[in-house]
């Protein structure tokens, strides 16, 4: 059936929330045929996701979806048949108010973040009871049986292993990127924080026997990049060589060809929680760096995380992979956990394709949301 959704976004992380607030959208417009309304309160970060979007607008629709700008003075309109807040964000009391007074009722979920810790199954679609007789929801994605499940496309697996197997379109994509890979070099993405571990991963893939290409998306690496190349500047296109090392910069690539990106590299760096899921998907070894909070939450996340995708390795592997997470997210001791990863790396290049289709065998999450709000009718 067809509903009308409407999903808040207030970006917090420059494109992780509005990257998995428009990915969410266009999926269930384009696969389960629902209208679908996106509130944006920074457009211009959806703009670098989707360049044909105009952040000057206040309404626009893009690829099936409706774009509103999130105005701090709200106007009041009509609301949908399901409100999705994403991430806890607060939704205006003028609209919480129209949502209570709308005959027929609405469904109210908020869309937390991803996690792999053990309470989020006890925890999904649990209610929470709200002012004037309205119930919140809280859909928890996840990784594990009773979660909401995770973002995947349909056919999306397919699509990467053709893409994967097909030399000659790895290239061209490369290629329209401006890069052209060298005989032998392995190829590694870097998406990443500010992070002071990175120097002493540079230093290794510099002193490594086999030649490494990193492509580093335009974001906030690029100033430790530049401090360790000891540059003036880096930007778009800039390319520098030290070693075995060689460095090229990429213009910020819109979602679909971020994908295409993972799926040609040998290794991907990401961070947050879209780069994180799209790694995943690619069945490519990865490295993730959560984002830090202050009370040092992170590291059980991190450590949650770990604890299910270490599961069916060697002791080996299990140890080298768990090391250099550990590294990359205290920033200090890259360069030794790189080196002692390589033993292992056969394994861990199985391994990731195993947990891929592992995940990719459970309900996705638009299509576990859809569901939610046919069984709440």
């Amino acid at each position: 059936m067809q509903a009308s959704w409407e999903i808040f976004c207030s970006v917090v992380d420059n494109y992780g929330d509005a990257g998995v607030t428009w990915r969410l959208a266009r999926q269930l417009a384009a696969e389960h045929g629902q209208r679908v309304r996106l509130w944006i309160d920074d457009p211009a970060a959806l703009v670098r996701l989707c360049p044909e979007a105009d952040a000057s607008l206040p309404q626009q629709w893009r690829e099936g979806v409706e774009i509103r700008r999130w105005p701090a003075d709200w106007q009041p309109v009509e609301p949908a048949d399901v409100v999705v807040e994403a991430f806890a964000c607060q939704l205006p009391e003028a609209h919480v108010a129209a949502m209570a007074a709308r005959r027929p009722r609405v469904l109210w979920l908020n869309l937390e973040y991803l996690s792999a810790e053990d309470w989020v199954g006890g925890c999904h679609g649990l209610p929470s009871l709200q002012p004037e007789g309205l119930e919140k929801f809280f859909f928890f994605p996840g990784f594990a049986e009773g979660t909401g499940g995770l973002l995947r496309e349909r056919g999306l697996i397919e699509r990467r292993r053709a893409f994967q197997a097909d030399a000659a379109a790895r290239a061209a994509f490369l290629q329209a990127l401006g890069v052209s890979l060298r005989p032998g070099e392995r190829l590694v993405s870097l998406f990443a924080y500010e992070n002071a571990g990175l120097a002493g991963w540079l230093e290794a893939l510099a002193a490594d026997a086999t030649p490494t290409l990193l492509l580093v998306p335009e974001g906030r690496i690029l100033g430790d990049l530049q401090r360790w190349l000891e540059v003036p500047a880096l930007a778009t296109g800039a390319e520098e060589q030290r070693g075995a090392l060689r460095i090229r910069v990429l213009p910020f690539v819109r979602q679909d060809a971020y994908d295409r990106l993972l799926w040609c590299c040998d290794f991907n760096a990401v961070r947050g929680e879209d780069s994180f899921l799209r790694a995943q998907w690619a069945g490519r070894p990865l490295l993730w760096q959560i984002y830090p909070q202050a009370d040092g939450a992170h590291w059980d996340k991190l450590e949650a995380f770990l604890d299910r995708y270490l599961e069916g390795l060697s002791p080996s592997a299990a140890a080298a992979l768990q090391a250099l997470w550990q590294a990359w997210n205290a920033g200090e001791g890259m360069g030794a956990a790189w080196t002692a990863l390589q033993d292992d790396w056969p394994e861990l290049v199985k391994h990731a394709e195993r947990w891929c289709a592992r995940q990719a065998a459970r309900p996705d999450l638009a299509a576990a949301l859809v569901q939610f709000y046919t069984d709440w009718l």
